[in-house]
């Protein structure tokens, strides 16, 4: 990447972020593209050049956030830590970003991620579902290797077991709560998937 290139994806990020910002601030009616060009520093001419028009830059502030939490989650992945360090690591961060928007956002975003186009399907949703059920399976088979996840239960299973607890967690007023006892639930949850100790 040249220093052109570089400073457009700064100045791209810029404008995601800012826009994120007064997204989770304010209901997302209420915020114009000059509100944005304004607190991003940037001119309304430079906004338009990057996205095409207001719905086009809240689609890529959902995907913004999407990918910075599927980014975050390989990171914690590549470290290669033991599995439960892991997978407690993984809640924290998935948590910590549940954490950063509002419920109004939340819905926003889940509804644009789950309209379908004419074909039927949500891309963005089986990109993101897909990302997120390879650095499940990875963590599962790592599970097995150190012993900690019982070889009894399938790939398959411990995808819906995860993706049903997940699912209840990224309710509001359920995360909030949540956020101080994230090992004590990780640790419930690695003793549920654990081999039984035999007597």
């Amino acid at each position: 990447m040249n220093g052109f290139e570089k400073r457009t994806e700064e100045k791209k990020k810029k404008i995601l972020e800012v826009a994120f910002e007064l997204m989770n601030k304010y209901a997302d009616g209420n915020i114009t593209m000059e509100n944005i060009a304004k607190h991003a520093n940037v001119s309304k001419a430079t906004l338009f050049k990057y996205f095409s028009n207001k719905e086009n830059l809240i689609h890529e502030v959902f995907k913004y956030y999407l990918e910075s939490m599927v980014t975050m989650a390989n990171e914690i992945m590549d470290k290669n830590k033991p599995f439960d360090e892991t997978l407690i690591a993984l809640s924290q961060n998935k948590i910590s970003f549940l954490n950063k928007i509002n419920h109004s956002f939340y819905l926003k975003m889940m509804e644009y991620l789950t309209q379908k186009d004419e074909d039927g399907s949500t891309l963005l949703m089986q990109k993101y579902t897909q990302e997120n059920y390879n650095v499940m399976l990875d963590l599962f088979h790592r599970g097995r290797k150190e012993g900690k996840v019982d070889l009894k239960y399938s790939d398959e299973f411990l995808l819906l077991y995860f993706q049903a607890i997940v699912e209840g967690i990224s309710h509001s007023h359920i995360y909030e709560k949540l956020l101080p006892y994230t090992e004590e639930w990780t640790e419930m949850l690695i003793k549920g998937i654990a081999p039984k100790e035999s007597n």
